[in-house]
């Protein structure tokens, strides 16, 4: 067991969600861990001595709501949630299946707006929390193929700002963390053979190197480290080499 307080990751079975996980458990803070695909958070290098670890799908608040309930029942009040399950579906708006379109607003953006309702008040009430919303440099300019994705994720800088000002003054923290290229899963949702194509031309033109997700995830740690009245608004991560 230890005194501090508890972090809940969404989407912590891989790429940054996994390597956020890691960090703070290193760190010694109890976690909740969040994700569709639980084997595989299961299988990270974790002391799971006071790590809670729950199927959820972001998308049903109910669901969402139950999991985090049951880790502050064991561990306390959530002091940090970092909403980082999302979905990354490229494709060209003139024949991408809508499908897609909705599945990247249901998790990117109402998936945030879930996490950020469930633990908000409660973050309000005792003045204290801090909540960091992983968006994508696709979240502030704009990338052939990404139509959709860029969309929600302009929404998840749109929403992160908006509720930053609105419990800023409860002393609660609301930040955003924006990273360029990286290697995680997010590609292997992609349907779309020209666009996959594409963006591995765009990789190859950059020397072929990517942000390793652990370097996101000590920007979070980061972010979290300030003192509970100083936020960090909001960081941009690339490879050095990515210059869009």
């Amino acid at each position: 067991m230890t005194n501090k307080p508890l972090i809940v990751i969404t989407g912590a079975s891989s790429g940054f969600g996994a390597e956020i996980a890691k960090i703070f458990n290193e760190a010694g803070f109890p976690e909740l861990l969040l994700s569709r695909r639980t084997q595989k958070i299961k299988e990270l290098p974790l002391d799971f001595s006071n790590v809670l670890v729950e199927e959820v799908d972001v998308t049903d608040k109910e669901q969402f709501e139950t999991a985090v309930n049951k880790a502050v029942a064991k561990f306390g009040p959530v002091d940090l949630l970092v909403n980082n399950a999302g979905l990354m579906l490229l494709g060209n708006i003139q024949n991408q299946d809508p499908k897609e379109w909705q599945t990247m607003l249901d998790t990117n953006v109402m998936g945030v707006l879930n996490g950020m309702q469930i633990v908000l008040n409660e973050m309000i009430e005792r003045q204290s929390g801090t909540i960091i919303n992983m968006s994508s440099l696709a979240g502030k300019k704009t990338f052939t193929n990404h139509a959709a994705y860029v969309a929600s994720k302009y929404g998840v800088h749109g929403l992160t700002e908006t509720v930053r000002e609105e419990v800023s003054g409860k002393n609660v923290r609301v930040a955003v963390v924006a990273p360029g290229a990286a290697e995680t899963e997010l590609l292997t949702h992609v349907t779309d053979e020209g666009a996959l194509e594409s963006y591995q031309e765009w990789k190859n033109a950059m020397g072929g190197v990517v942000l390793d997700p652990k370097h996101v995830a000590e920007v979070v740690k980061f972010i979290y480290d300030m003192p509970q009245d100083v936020t960090i608004r909001e960081i941009d991560i690339a490879p050095t080499r990515q210059d869009s």
